[in-house]
């Protein structure tokens, strides 16, 4: 679980977004969405395999 303390004189929004930063940074959120319906394990590799060449032909066009 994401934790962040309160340092001296720091202001409530930069808490927040350091808060925010370390949310993203644990996938919390990305697994709790994977999680709302259940998938079966075939189904859960496509959609893996699917993602990967996505990003493979992401990397590709940028470079």
């Amino acid at each position: 679980m994401a934790y962040v303390s309160l340092r001296e004189g720091e202001e409530p929004e930069v808490l927040l977004k350091r808060f925010q930063t370390q949310m993203q940074r644990s996938g919390i959120l990305r697994e709790l969405r994977n999680r709302r319906f259940f998938r079966s394990k075939g189904e859960q590799e496509r959609l893996d395999r699917q993602r990967g060449i996505r990003r493979l032909r992401r990397r590709r066009t940028r470079s």
